[in-house]
């Protein structure tokens, strides 16, 4: 009895085998670099302010709080849409002094002023820059 032997579709199997698998680690990689790209884009930071206008037309900020409120470094405002931004006040005993590095991060219910009066009409924007470099616009509206 003679028997036969078939190596002929080992061959091709393999091949097969090889040619998925390749595609598989193909997408695997572009995939990886894809969302590797997308996981770089920046984040906004929650921090929860009420603005008001007093009666003598200064922009009163209260702090509500949020989770990046810790990180904060420093808050301006604009009443020129953003040419020119300028510091904010803190009352100081009978007075007003400009916020400096030492007194952030700010606390939960404080109230902060502008140093200038606006005008009906103007448009406030308020800047917020964070321990880690970048700033956000936390506030960008027009009083009248």
């Amino acid at each position: 009895m003679k028997i036969m032997k078939n190596d002929e579709a080992v061959s091709p199997v393999i091949g097969v085998i090889l040619m998925v698998a390749i595609t598989v680690i193909l997408a695997a990689v572009i995939a990886a670099f894809v969302f590797g790209l997308a996981g770089s884009t920046g984040t906004s930071k929650n921090v929860g302010l009420t603005v008001s206008i007093d009666s003598n037309k200064y922009v009163v900020v209260t702090i509500q709080g949020g989770s990046d409120l810790a990180s904060l470094t420093n808050i301006s405002y604009s009443n020129d849409a953003g040419s020119t931004y300028k510091a904010f006040v803190k009352r100081s005993g009978t007075g007003y002094a400009v916020l400096a590095p030492s007194d952030f991060p700010l606390n939960v219910g404080q109230v902060i002023n502008s140093s200038s009066t606006i005008s009906s009409g103007d448009r406030v924007i308020i800047k917020g820059t964070f321990s880690d470099g970048s700033q956000q616009v936390l506030v960008d509206r027009v009083y009248g």
